[in-house]
């Protein structure tokens, strides 16, 4: 599904000084997988996420999405691509305080151009165990609970790709624990996800662990033995 050849990245400080946020990373994920990303601030893993997700470009390299370079494409077409095919979720949830989960839920599809949209909000919502919530406000949810709802609205549009970015990084330990528990979920259901994240025990509810340092991917682990599914509720 993902394949990245040869990618570096380079940004010019204002002095004109160059700086390699990433060197040389090559990098495939397969359809169906669950990989953690895992590095310290300055690693690198958010310029990773942010090229995954198309919302930046390699100075070097080649980044193939389900066999397409997308390197090659303009903006229009990469924002097509990143609407159709990536739901991102981040660790501020964004939801509108004033609406509820179904409402907060349905906001992309009013940009979709799908023929049939309905029940697709409520679907995403009980994907995400949140069936019993769906009229309930931001203020009336848990973080962990305002998370799913980010994470039901990443869904709603049936992307092949969830794109997490820190997303338990708001959250108290137990909450967190539900939303990587989450995850587990939809991934056994057929989801492939790309979990951004520095905290090293959330990582092992990844199928796989990539790690970078610097800028460079110093390791890429398969999990032996995953934290198993816990239940969200």
């Amino acid at each position: 599904m993902i394949q990245i050849s040869g990618v570096s990245k380079t940004y010019k400080r204002p002095t004109g000084e160059a700086v390699s946020a990433l060197v040389d990373i090559s990098l495939q994920i397969k359809r169906g997988e669950f990989v953690a990303i895992v590095g310290t601030s300055g690693s690198g893993k958010s310029t990773l996420m942010n090229i995954i997700g198309l919302l930046d470009l390699p100075s070097q390299g080649q980044y193939f999405l389900d066999g397409q370079d997308v390197t090659t494409l303009d903006e229009n077409r990469q924002a097509e691509l990143r609407n159709k095919k990536i739901g991102f979720i981040f660790q501020s949830f964004h939801l509108l305080p004033r609406t509820s989960a179904l409402e907060n839920v349905e906001l992309p599809l009013l940009y979709s151009d799908r023929q049939s949209i309905k029940g697709l909000s409520r679907k995403a919502l009980e994907a995400v165990n949140l069936a019993g919530r769906i009229h309930h406000h931001p203020s009336e949810m848990s973080g962990g609970e305002q998370q799913r709802v980010a994470i039901a609205r990443a869904l709603v549009n049936e992307p092949d790709l969830l794109l997490a970015d820190e997303p338990t990084g708001n959250l108290d330990h137990r909450s967190a624990v539900e939303i990587v528990s989450t995850f587990q979920a939809l991934n056994r259901a057929g989801r492939t996800i790309v979990l951004i994240t520095h905290d090293q025990e959330i990582a092992t509810y990844a199928n796989r662990i990539v790690r970078l340092e610097r800028g460079h991917m110093i390791a890429d682990e398969t999990v032996v033995e995953t934290v198993p599914l816990r239940e969200a509720k």
